[in-house]
C-alpha cells in the first residue's frame, strides 16, 4: 500500500470535526492533511501529518454497503493495544473513537511505522535478493509467533468462540454472500457445502490474523517485519487457517489477478513448500491436513472479493481508483477453481 498525496478532502473524512478529535485527543496540530492509502480493499486508511511534523494512521470503515459484523474497528483497536507487549510487532494503538458525528462511523488511529508495505512483485523486485529470504523466514517465524500467544494472558480470551471456528467461517462467508451479492453464485454454495462434510478437527485454540500475508506487514529495512497490519478478520480459532491463507496468497505467475503479482512471486523468496516446513520447525501442529484448509482459503477468498466487488459498484471504498471489476471476476472463478483443486488433494 502507498500513501497518495491530496490536496483536497478525501472521500470517507469529514476534516473539521476529525481534525477537532486529534487535536483535543493526541495533541496533534493543526492544519492537518490527510493522505489516503491505496493498495486495500477493505477498511480505509489515511496517513495524518500534522503541521508540527507529526505523523499517524487512521483507520475506518468503508463509507457504505458495510456487511455486518464486518469492519469492527474496536476490534482491531482492542487486539493491538492486546499484543503490544508480546513478540509480535505491531503499531501502537494511540485512540479510539466511537462518536460518529466525528467522521460518519468509527475509527482508530495507530502510530506510524517506519518501513515498506512491499505490495506485488514489481516492489519485490526492489528488494535485494539476499534480504527476500529474510523476508520470508521473518515473515513465517512472526505467524508461529502469534500462533503461540496464550489469548488469555493478553486479555483476548473473549474475543471470539474456541471451537467450531471452521464452521463458522464458512457459515460467516456463505451468509456474506447470500445477503450481500447482486447475484447468483451456486458454485460458492456448492464447494460450502463439499468444505462443511469435510472439516478436520481443530488442533486447540489460538489467535488467528485472518489475513496474514506479506502485503499486509510492515518490513523494515533489515527484513524484518516491522508490523503486522488489517487486523479486521483477526478472532479466535483455528491456526491453521492462516498458515493457509499464507500459501494461497503466497502466488501463482499462471494465476489472475493479484495471485499473479504477488511479492513472493519475485526471485529469492522461497516456495511454498520451504515456508510449510519453515512453520512447521516452530510449531507442533499437526500440517496433514493443510491442503483442506488451503481449500476453505481460497473459497473464502473467492467471497471476500464477490464482497469487494459489489462495495466498489455501490461506491462505497473512498477514492481508491485500482479496482477492475472484470479482473475481479475472473480472480473469484479462479480461487473457486483452486478451492475445488486444494479439496480433492485433500482426500
Amino acid at each position: 500500500m502507498t500513501a497518495e498525496t491530496n490536496p483536497e478532502t478525501p472521500t470517507g473524512i469529514n476534516r473539521e470535526p476529525l481534525t477537532d478529535w486529534l487535536t483535543a485527543e493526541l495533541g496533534l496540530t493543526a492544519p492537518l492533511d490527510f493522505q489516503p492509502v491505496s493498495g486495500g480493499a477493505s477498511n480505509l486508511t489515511f496517513v495524518v501529518n500534522d503541521s508540527a511534523g507529526h505523523r499517524i494512521v487512521l483507520r475506518r470503515p468503508p463509507t457504505t454497503h458495510v456487511l455486518a459484523s464486518a469492519h469492527d474497528m474496536s476490534r482491531e483497536h482492542r487486539v493491538i493495544s492486546a499484543l503490544a507487549d508480546t513478540a509480535v510487532p505491531v503499531p501502537a494503538a494511540l485512540g479510539l473513537c466511537i462518536d460518529t458525528a466525528v467522521n460518519d462511523a468509527d475509527f482508530y488511529v495507530m502510530d506510524f511505522v517506519e518501513g515498506s508495505v512491499i505490495f506485488d512483485r514489481s516492489d519485490a523486485e526492489k528488494v535485494p535478493v539476499a534480504l527476500r529470504q529474510v523476508m520470508t523466514d521473518s515473515l513465517v517465524d512472526t505467524l508461529a509467533e502469534l500462533h503461540s500467544v496464550d489469548p488469555d494472558e493478553v486479555g483476548l480470551g473473549d474475543l471470539g468462540r474456541r471451537d467450531g471456528y471452521c464452521a463458522r467461517q464458512l457459515r460467516r462467508w456463505q451468509q456474506q454472500v447470500d445477503e450481500g451479492s447482486d447475484r447468483a453464485l451456486p458454485r460458492v454454495r456448492a464447494l460450502h457445502d463439499r468444505l462443511s462434510a469435510t472439516i478436520p478437527m481443530q488442533q486447540g485454540v489460538g489467535i488467528v490474523h485472518g489475513d496474514y500475508r506479506l502485503d499486509n506487514c510492515m518490513m523494515a529495512a533489515d527484513g524484518s517485519v516491522a508490523a503486522v497490519l488489517d487486523w479486521e478478520l483477526c478472532t479466535l480459532g483455528d491456526v491453521l487457517v492462516d498458515v493457509a491463507g499464507l500459501v494461497a496468497w503466497w502466488g501463482d505467475t499462471q494465476a489472475v489477478g493479484r495471485l499473479a503479482e504477488m511479492p513472493t512471486t519475485a526471485d529469492g523468496f522461497g516456495d511454498v513448500e520451504y515456508l510449510v516446513n519453515r512453520y512447521r520447525q516452530h510449531s507442533e501442529r499437526d500440517l496433514s491436513a493443510l491442503e483442506w484448509y488451503v481449500a476453505l482459503q481460497f473459497w473464502r477468498v473467492a467471497c471476500i472479493i464477490e464482497g469487494v466487488r459489489v462495495r466498489h459498484s455501490a461506491g462505497a471504498m473512498g477514492d481508491n481508483q485500482y479496482y477492475d471489476d472484470q479482473g475481479a471476476r475472473m480472480f473469484i472463478d479462479y480461487a473457486l477453481d483452486r478451492c475445488e483443486h486444494s479439496l480433492e488433494a485433500s482426500i
